[in-house]
């Protein structure tokens, strides 16, 4: 199994090594090697916050607007510990070799992510370079919106881990509503979209102007559950012919004459660059 893995990972290598542009794109599954919670499936959301298990509330039972709206106090306490959790976390050194990849190969890049997180631009990736499809933790709006102001989370919380609620609320600084993460939610037709809206047509012109061939998209952790993020690698293989390299420890499938590599991100782009040098 190894030497099938390995024999993926040379190709991979193979095809960075060639490639003028690099279209990283992100799922949840990226930010695990950083230490982040792993949400995908109930079990793993409930370990890594018993008091939702008690509760019997799974992941898009809470990532919702309705708690936000109806008791503000249970619905800060979920984004306020994300919130803290985001602002702390140290970016694993796959988001380094990718950089690394950028500078040293001379790559114009380009990311995106389904993750809220931030963690591409703090491991130095500027904003110009990164899409955000849903969203970030790191901005507030209205949760009305009485406008389509945005602004930065800065909020600081405490939060009490046997309830999950926290009293330190944020407010609209327009309207002294309940402010709320500027994250696309389930069920959820208040996000304001705008900064979202003007990294994708920022990418969409470069794809124009500044893309360059041959084209390798690498996918990491992007699952089936929400499928957003291999869809668009898969439409973006059929519009520009590139080559896709995914990477995923569940979800590994790929479309014939692609790249498929069985492990967690870090692992695997840790691997291509030591084939790679």
């Amino acid at each position: 199994m190894d030497s099938v893995v390995q024999n993926s990972i040379d190709l991979a290598a193979a095809a960075i090594k060639e490639a003028k542009t690099l279209i990283i794109t992100a799922g949840a599954g990226m930010g695990v090697d950083s230490g982040l919670p792993d949400f995908r499936g109930s079990e793993g959301f409930w370990r890594a916050y018993p008091p939702y298990a008690r509760l019997g509330l799974k992941f898009e039972n809470l990532a919702t607007p309705r708690h936000l709206e109806e008791d503000p106090e249970f619905g800060w306490g979920f984004y306020g510990h994300r919130s803290i959790e985001y602002r702390s976390v140290v970016p694993h050194k796959g988001f380094s070799i990718l950089r690394q990849w950028q500078k040293e190969l001379d790559l114009h890049c380009h990311v995106i992510t389904s993750n809220v997180d931030g963690q591409f631009q703090k491991a130095g990736f500027s904003e110009e370079e990164v899409v955000e499809i849903h969203g970030t933790i790191h901005h507030l709006q209205c949760i009305q919106p009485c406008s389509l102001s945005l602004w930065p989370n800065e909020h600081e919380f405490k939060i009490d881990f046997e309830t999950m609620r926290t009293k330190d609320i944020p407010y609209c600084p327009k309207c002294d509503q309940v402010a709320r993460p500027n994250i696309l939610m389930f069920g959820d037709f208040q996000w304001i979209s705008r900064r979202t809206d003007k990294q994708e047509m920022r990418f969409k012109q470069c794809t124009v102007c500044d893309i360059k061939e041959p084209t390798v998209i690498i996918e990491m952790g992007a699952g089936k559950a929400i499928p957003t993020i291999r869809w668009l690698g898969e439409r973006m293989l059929k519009s520009r012919g590139a080559k896709l390299i995914r990477i995923n420890i569940r979800d590994p499938e790929v479309p014939a004459g692609q790249i498929s590599i069985p492990l967690g991100a870090r692992e695997a782009l840790e691997r291509i660059n030591e084939s790679l040098s």
